[in-house]
């Protein structure tokens, strides 16, 4: 693009233009962050500029970083994915280019990315995204440019931050579909395993199978013991039960077992490997006397209109970095602490990943629910 037309008309020294993106994979209620991002960043005189697909915006050549104003995120709030598109792909330490016969090389490209942001004058950049997107923001830092990260991810394992956006629409979306399922297991006498996702942390699948009230819970935390789903199973079928619900994060593991479908978010689909529910209908046929039936949700969990819970967790998010940004305060990254949105140091969001603890009140639920966590 034809950067001209966003030359500064100030020489003030203080933060005046602000580049965003939404980096990594979406989440419900980016747009809610980018729509109070932008309107408050706007109505303290900063002119936000958004670069599309994430980091790809900058790298790309022509580069695609459009100016943002208050039109721009008119009538967005309700809406699923980010106006500006995301990227898992564009990581500027490490792209992967392409050349004309095909051939690809990884390249670090993150002077280039710096550069960009020079010529275009940015005072701070805005990064929205998961564990990985914060480390590229960490990364810059150390470079020298001032970053102001917001925290995003359904799997809600950042440390900075006690729950992240999209979690409970995400949520939300798991819990529909175990009432869906509880309905066909029972009239088919079937076991249901619905594959979650939530990587190597088990939000998604605990608070959902509370919710949804699901019989077998089994989490990344916890390598579950295949005989104790089996009983059970067989307990419930001795009083009178004759189905079962069991919700599965997309990282739990058998005991000695090993995690089958956590890949990078580029790899082609063709490399995904038999996922954890399928396996453990594998580990269960032949033990138990019912139909087993394998639901992976997928994608859904990503999709469609935020809860009304993380459009405002969303638009809490967006106010306070704007003003991060107003009061040039770089280097941190908005969270939720209790009931209130605080900034943390850039570098608590990646220093630890957040799951779930067993010792911890949500566990002790589930149990005293009689509901079976595959513990060894």
């Amino acid at each position: 693009m034809n950067t001209d037309n966003l030359a500064r008309d100030t020489d003030e020294e203080t933060v005046r233009r602000v580049l965003i993106l939404t980096g990594g994979g979406d989440a419900p209620g980016l747009n809610a962050v980018l729509r109070a991002f932008v309107k408050t960043a706007t109505d303290l005189g900063l002119e936000v500029l958004g670069s599309e697909d994430g980091f790809a915006g900058l790298i790309e050549e022509p580069s695609r970083v459009v100016p943002l104003t208050r039109k721009s995120v008119r009538g967005i709030l309700p809406k699923g994915g980010s106006i500006l598109g995301c990227s898992n792909r564009a990581n500027p330490f490490a792209y992967v280019e392409r050349s004309a016969a095909g051939t690809e090389r990884t390249v670090d490209v993150s002077e280039r990315v710096k550069a960009k942001l020079e010529e275009l004058e940015v005072d701070i950049l805005v990064v929205v995204g998961g564990d990985g997107t914060m480390n590229i923001g960490m990364r810059f830092a150390k470079m020298g440019v001032s970053v102001v990260g917001i925290p995003k991810t359904i799997d809600n394992d950042l440390a900075a931050t006690d729950l992240t956006f999209g979690l409970d629409t995400a949520v939300a979306t798991a819990t529909w579909a175990i009432d869906a399922l509880h309905s066909t297991a029972e009239a088919h006498d079937r076991v249901m395993i619905l594959e979650v996702m939530g990587r190597d942390a088990g939000w998604i699948a605990l608070l959902a199978g509370i919710a949804g009230g699901a019989d077998v819970i089994l989490i990344p935390e916890i390598h579950y013991d295949i005989d104790r789903i089996v009983d059970k199973i067989q307990e419930r079928s001795a009083t009178g039960h004759s189905f079962s619900i069991i919700v599965i994060g997309e990282g739990a593991k058998p005991l000695g077992g090993t995690v089958s479908n956590i890949v990078a978010g580029y790899e082609s689909i063709w490399q995904h490997h038999e996922g954890p529910g399928v396996q453990l209908a594998r580990l269960l046929e032949g033990r138990i006397d019912h139909d087993i039936r394998v639901t992976v949700l997928g994608h859904l969990q990503r999709g469609g209109s935020p809860s009304s819970f993380d459009r405002i967790l969303g638009t809490r998010f967006g106010v306070h970095a704007a003003f991060l940004c107003y009061n040039d305060t770089a280097g941190q990254v908005v969270a939720l602490k209790g009931q209130d949105i605080v900034s943390v140091p850039l570098e608590t969001a990646v220093a630890n990943l957040k799951r779930v603890p067993l010792d911890g009140e949500l566990v002790m639920v589930t149990r005293a629910m009689g509901i079976e966590l595959g513990e060894g």
